[in-house]
């Protein structure tokens, strides 16, 4: 079942959670089953035993969405990238995108190619630029 943790007594560990279904349910320190603390507003999943809830997990919610590992990219640089190296891929290559950036690499090779990567890399530099942080950072994970 699904809730949402009341409260919780910090010396004790013992709280409560008000389920779905509308009733309350108390447990222990015991029963939480994740590796952060309980706290009063947290979603959670958990088993029902009675009027007690067992085996409870934290659900996670997009604000609370893991990180990828490693230092975020740089949307400032990927634009910056984007405008003066813009037309070599080089940006393209800084967000992971190997396979585009080769692309951009090979077209620019020619004359007709070179104008149409200069006006793809600059559509990318204002994109990355308007884009938000979070949206950035969700798009181009480093891996």
């Amino acid at each position: 079942m699904r809730g949402q943790v009341l409260g919780v007594d910090r010396s004790s560990g013992e709280g409560q959670i008000s389920g779905e279904d509308g009733s309350r349910y108390v447990f222990t320190q015991e029963d939480w089953s994740d590796s952060r603390h309980p706290a009063a507003g947290v979603k959670v999943d958990f088993d029902v035993d009675g009027k007690r809830a067992r085996r409870i997990f934290r659900l996670l919610d997009g604000a609370e969405a893991p990180v990828p590992a490693g230092e975020p990219r740089n949307k400032v640089v990927a634009a910056v990238l984007a405008f003066f190296l813009g037309t070599l891929g080089i940006h393209r290559f800084y967000l992971g995108r190997t396979g585009s950036g080769v692309v951009m690499l090979l077209l620019t090779c020619t004359i007709i190619g070179a104008l149409v990567t200069g006006i793809w890399a600059f559509v990318d530099a204002v994109r990355y630029l308007l884009m938000s942080d979070a949206e950035f950072a969700q798009r181009y994970p480093r891996r």
